[in-house]
């Protein structure tokens, strides 16, 4: 039919795609068009696959959250399903909304990211969800607390932990999962799926801050949650998902997919200065000790090295005298970012007690190794001694 100038202005051009574009495309739409009703109908009831609205799915996000499954389960006999979501935190709060209810609760361990704590103590204590803190590396313990409290469905742990580095054996804690018929769940940020699988050890649900190593590059905010039990993913996650409304929008999950190209040599880049910068750091007279699982004499050295490939880019430190010493470090950096975050190829400096664990009491982190003079590190990429010149000058 023949269209008015106004209809043909309104009107979506014809998509002049006549081969396959090399890069993934950023599909900028909220909504997907049906041919019919016939199509619109079988694609809501499940009968065909297809996109609806960009809340539910959407082609960009999807391919790049297949591309996090497939690296997730490499070298698995079964296969991943991933979904990316608006943030780190929003991976974890839409994991725990999809897969508990009120009444459940949750164990975990007092070294956690602050922001999780605080997720789990001020909101979803709101709706019946309670924490229930423990010592991972204390097995016994653990099944105990299991074995007396059936209405524990969740375990949620991190290894290596932020941000003093501990680990914890991740074959047992899921065994023990299986066993008392709890989830068990993973921030695997830290490392990313290159230096650490925690699928191949038989935890249910990783979870990612894509913001930090998978992009890389300090310019996106997304989050993704992957697992073996697709049922799981499908009929709970993604349903918590869609209607929370917590999924990744295409330009992040594209800026993910960008970074995710350079990963491999990225990680390894890291790992080797975060390496030579703990052992610089390891012999300065000014530094109490060093929390970096590549060090011999680090607790969890022998199993960071089960289960990881390499050590990864975050490292601790900490200084003599405190809070104020700390602070003075910070302010003495020139070439370090002084930033909230980790992950990015520049290399990013954090106090803890100042910054990201503000708002966890004070007992509550002494006892779980951040102390008031700890300083945090994701190491760089750039030159190694580069790095030992700032630090070491913002130390003496």
């Amino acid at each position: 039919m023949s269209l008015s100038f106004e209809s043909i202005c309104v009107k979506e051009p014809q998509d002049t795609k006549r081969n396959k574009p090399h890069i993934l495309p950023i599909y900028a739409t909220s909504s997907f068009e049906f041919e019919n009703i016939n199509e619109g109908i079988d694609i809501f009831t499940n009968k065909k696959e297809g996109f609806v609205y960009s809340r539910y799915a959407n082609p960009t996000v999807e391919s790049v959250a297949q591309k996090l499954a497939a690296l997730e389960s490499y070298g698995m006999a079964s296969e991943a399903y991933a979904m990316m979501t608006s943030s780190g935190m929003s991976a974890i709060s839409t994991l725990i909304s999809g897969c508990l209810q009120s009444g459940d609760k949750i164990l975990t361990q007092g070294n956690l990211y602050g922001g999780t704590t605080e997720l789990i103590k001020k909101i979803f204590s709101r709706f019946g969800i309670e924490a229930i803190f423990v010592d991972f590396k204390d097995y016994d313990r653990v099944e105990a607390a299991l074995k007396s409290d059936k209405s524990i469905k969740m375990m949620f742990l991190e290894s290596p932990a932020n941000p003093t580095l501990a680990c914890v054996d991740l074959e047992i804690l899921a065994q023990l999962g299986k066993k008392y018929g709890a989830y068990t769940a993973i921030d695997n940020t830290f490392c990313t799926p290159y230096l650490q699988q925690p699928l191949k050890f038989g935890i249910d649900f990783v979870v990612h801050s894509t913001t930090k190593y998978l992009n890389g590059h300090g310019n996106s905010i997304a989050g993704a949650v992957i697992s073996l039990d697709h049922h799981a993913m499908k009929e709970k996650v993604w349903t918590a998902m869609k209607l929370l409304g917590t999924n990744c929008n295409p330009w992040d999950a594209w800026l993910t997919s960008n970074g995710l190209k350079t990963l491999v040599v990225r990680m390894e880049k890291h790992s080797a200065n975060a390496m030579a910068l703990a052992e610089f750091l390891d012999q300065n007279p000014k530094v109490k000790h060093v929390n970096y699982t590549g060090l011999k004499e680090h607790a969890d050295h022998d199993l960071a090295k089960k289960q990881m490939r390499l050590h990864g880019g975050m490292m601790s430190f900490e200084v003599h005298g405190g809070v104020e010493a700390g602070k003075q470090v910070m302010n003495k950096i020139k070439m370090c970012t002084l930033a909230p975050t980790l992950g990015d190829v520049d290399t990013l400096i954090l106090h803890p007690a100042s910054m990201s664990h503000l708002n966890i009491p004070r007992e509550v982190r002494l006892e779980n190794g951040i102390t008031d003079g700890l300083i945090r590190v994701s190491v760089g990429i750039e030159d190694i001694e580069d790095l030992k010149s700032d630090l070491g000058n913002a130390l003496d």
